[in-house]
């Protein structure tokens, strides 16, 4: 089976099998990354090549993250009671029971 090389990212019957990459831009103003998109490359270095050519454009971006998407790990939609309910359990968390006396203004 013939591999998809660097010198030839244009062979369309290698980049079948190029991994998918999930790509995360830093906006210049922005204090984390935030997922942009996918797209498929052979290796991480042309995935954060393509990531600047086709989620930076106007040079908006300070930084970007690609991770292969097989590498993600994540819960089931079906799930989310048992991951999240037990927090809502913990009225200690939330003040909502407490007497606040009348001279507090401002809360």
């Amino acid at each position: 089976m013939e591999q998809a090389t660097r010198e030839d990212p244009t062979n369309m019957t290698t980049r079948k099998e190029w991994p998918l990459w999930e790509v995360f831009i830093r906006s210049r103003d922005g204090l984390h990354h935030k997922h942009a998109g996918s797209l498929h490359a052979p290796d991480a270095e042309l995935a954060i090549q393509n990531a600047r050519d086709l989620y930076t454009r106007r040079s908006e971006g300070v930084s970007i993250w690609v991770v292969p998407s097989a590498q993600i790990t994540a819960s089931e939609p079906a799930d989310k009671d048992s991951l999240f309910d037990p927090a809502a359990s913990k009225v200690y968390r939330h003040p909502t029971f407490y007497t606040i006396p009348e001279e507090v203004t401002n809360i």
